[in-house]
């Protein structure tokens, strides 16, 4: 009798009990501890590199710290005088405007080069412009941007030595607010493009040729090409393009600081600028943190803005 009830109650308890997960196997437990240990170096670094930085500056963006006295803890204070302080409003502005102009430029020059590289040239020469354009972006800010205000030089400039040749008057690139500007997103753009055109690039070469083929046998040519079939399916490339190239702009500080320190006046001056400014040279590391948190939350808005809007002139294939 007792081995009919065990039997009944065994039976019972196999429709309820769920069904046990099977245990992974050896090999891959070991590919697993593998991985993580593959991993483990990179985890490590952003930790100690990014997380730590970015929980630490949050933290101090409410306090006033020189670096030698003790921290004081001041609230909201740092962010009332950020917003009161003229030239933190002036920084913004310029860099949002900068980010503006210099996107569009940097994004319109890569696309049309990528485009006539694309169809025109032979593979040898297509490799030599992909290696010429890219060049300038493994080069150091610092030293390009040195390089460059003695091209734009007023006195001894090779830019301005050119527009005497035609006979115009030498143009004050780095003393007016307009010039300083220019010459800015001029090397910034010239610098940066390079990554931009290499996504074009490969984002074009993935459009099937027989697209190009039916739109020519519907009579489609020429522009109507690229606005109809080119810009549709490269619209995701265009995107990552985009925003990459906006994050970029929005930190920028190597070409104004070395070309200009802001001048004339603060036309040229960036946020990331007066984050510096604030941090290394005034020692208000709680102000420079507050500038930076406000900064961070920009980049964040304007990339959110960006996939959101994404969704009306994305295509997917």
């Amino acid at each position: 009798m007792s081995s009919k009830m065990s039997r009944r109650s065994a039976s019972g308890h196999a429709g309820t009990t769920p069904p046990s997960r099977p245990k992974p196997a050896p090999r891959r437990r070991t590919n697993n501890l593998f991985a993580w240990v593959l991993l483990a170096p990179t985890i490590v670094g952003m930790g100690i590199f990014t997380i730590v930085p970015i929980i630490g500056s949050l933290v101090l963006a409410f306090f006033r710290w020189d670096i030698i006295s003790r921290p004081e803890f001041v609230g909201l204070a740092n962010f009332a005088d950020i917003a009161l302080d003229p030239t933190v409003r002036v920084s913004f502005l310029n860099t949002i405007v900068f980010v503006i102009i210099a996107v569009t430029l940097q994004l319109g020059i890569a696309l049309v080069l990528a485009s006539m590289i694309q169809e025109r040239l032979p593979d040898w020469l297509r490799v030599f412009f992909r290696s010429t354009f890219f060049f300038p972006l493994v080069l150091s800010a610092a030293s390009v941007s040195i390089f460059m205000g003695y091209l734009f030089n007023e006195q001894f400039g090779v830019v301005n030595w050119l527009i005497g040749l035609v006979g115009l008057a030498p143009v004050p690139w780095l003393t007016t607010p307009a010039g300083a500007a220019a010459v800015v997103i001029i090397v910034y753009v010239w610098q940066n493009f390079g990554f931009s055109f290499l996504l074009f690039v490969g984002g074009l070469g993935n459009i099937p040729k027989e697209v190009y083929e039916a739109a020519e046998l519907d009579g489609a040519s020429g522009i109507k090409k690229f606005l109809n079939v080119t810009m549709p399916l490269l619209s995701p490339t265009t995107l990552v393009a985009s925003v990459m190239a906006v994050i970029t702009a929005l930190q920028v500080f190597d070409q104004p600081y070395v070309l200009t320190r802001g001048g004339p006046g603060d036309s040229t001056r960036s946020a990331v600028m007066v984050v510096f400014e604030s941090a290394f040279e005034q020692l208000e590391f709680g102000r420079a943190s507050a500038i930076g948190l406000v900064l961070m939350l920009l980049i964040m808005a304007v990339t959110y803005v960006q996939f959101q809007l994404s969704r009306r002139f994305v295509f997917y294939q």
